[in-house]
């Protein structure tokens, strides 16, 4: 809204200043500061009034320590998350953007999905929550809607470098220019010199024509691809912080990648593939990261309030969507590497433990409790040492993933 209304008055009155919000790292700065105030000041008065409504954690006895003291603690805080991302994003954002409305959609769908599961576990004193088959029919409903207007809409394109003759080198300095905008399937591939995956090739089997269908591999894609992270993110929130600040720092880096892949000059710069109009996202993406920071004053040990499926659920698949959004996906094994290992652990501990009972007639385990963090509070490990510990991990990972841009 402030976008339109300053766009107004520099075009009808010529006012000094008003240029300002048509650059993208302005307006992403101003919706980090806001979402960063909102979720901090706003933030006590939503923990106050779930407080009031008895929205509190109903904690299952693991064995853990410090379990206990945290029955009660209020949670659906993911609504703060959520509220200091969007209002930002209505105030700052170009909302006629594909990629913003894309980010708003997961937003809202990936939180009702969320708030739901809460509600029947806090209200309807249901510990399982929202089934499962339900949650993974929410999470495959989005990656439908995500992948089709990812493949289909025609403001959803990418511009490929191409070869150009020594005379031009020499004479303008640029070893490539880009082609025209147009449809493609095609995403990145970290280390390799030519990096670019083509997910139609999968169909090539088929014979002349297979391009018609690439829609469905890449929606397949998709749909893998939102599920897993989500899923992934709701398995690291398991003790204070964790997953608040591991996706910050995700999101961030995100943020970077969004940046570098709308700007034509250093898209071009890095070599890497050129996504108009995509830069947008970032004022979206640092209004989100404001959030997670922000939240985070109230989520470090001792919580005072947890996220709960509201947030957790809403922060994979937001950051699932980024990252598909600028052909990043298959960076999201190093970047978000926190949410992989977590995932895995599960899935190795639940198929080693069916394996051995089927073997054995006794179920064997590898980790002392999964997912993995709780292995570490189960070794004696404090969970904010734990926590600090998967932080700097998470650091490395983005840092290693940044590097991707030139590391080939």
């Amino acid at each position: 809204m402030l976008y339109y209304l300053f766009e107004y008055l520099e075009s009808q009155f010529n006012l000094t200043g008003a240029s300002v919000f048509q650059f993208i790292t302005f307006r992403a700065a101003l919706a980090f500061v806001f979402s960063l105030l909102i979720s901090t000041i706003f933030g006590k008065r939503i923990i106050k009034y779930l407080q009031r409504q008895q929205v509190g954690e109903t904690i299952r006895d693991l064995g853990l320590e410090g379990q206990v003291q945290k029955a009660g603690t209020p949670t659906m805080g993911g609504i703060i998350i959520i509220l200091a991302t969007l209002l930002p994003v209505i105030l700052l954002a170009k909302l006629e953007n594909i990629y913003v409305i894309i980010l708003i959609i997961t937003t809202l769908w990936m939180g009702f999905i969320g708030f739901v599961d809460d509600y029947i576990k806090i209200f309807k004193k249901d510990k399982g929550g929202l089934k499962g088959k339900f949650k993974i029919l929410g999470q495959v409903g989005l990656g439908i809607i995500v992948g089709s207007m990812l493949y289909f809409h025609p403001e959803v394109t990418i511009k490929e470098q191409l070869p150009i003759s020594e005379q031009i080198v020499q004479e303008t300095g640029k070893k490539q220019v880009f082609g025209e905008a147009h449809k493609s399937t095609k995403t990145t591939i970290p280390f390799l010199k030519d990096n670019e995956l083509d997910y139609s090739k999968a169909l090539s089997f088929l014979g002349d024509g297979y391009e018609k269908y690439a829609w469905v591999v890449f929606i397949f894609f998709v749909v893998f691809i939102v599920t897993g992270v989500s899923n992934g993110a709701n398995l690291t929130d398991g003790i204070d912080g964790l997953a608040a600040g591991s996706s910050a720092i995700i999101v961030i880096t995100l943020a970077i990648f969004a940046w570098v892949s709308g700007n034509i000059i250093f898209a071009d710069y890095l070599d890497v593939m050129y996504i108009p109009n995509s830069g947008e996202m970032t004022v979206f993406i640092l209004a989100f990261a404001g959030a997670l920071i922000g939240f985070l004053w109230y989520n470090t040990y001792p919580a005072q309030v947890f996220m709960g499926d509201t947030g957790s659920l809403t922060i994979g698949g937001i950051i699932a969507v980024i990252a598909i959004a600028i052909r990043k996906e298959l960076l999201l094994v190093i970047l978000a590497g926190i949410f992989v290992i977590e995932n895995l652990s599960v899935i190795l501990q639940v198929s080693y433990f069916k394996y051995t009972r089927k073997k054995y007639g006794e179920g064997r385990r590898i980790f002392k409790m999964s997912p993995l963090h709780h292995h570490y509070q189960k070794s004696g490990y404090h969970e904010s040492k734990i926590v600090t510990r998967f932080w700097i991990v998470g650091i490395l990972l983005a840092v290693l993933t940044i590097v991707t841009l030139k590391l080939r």
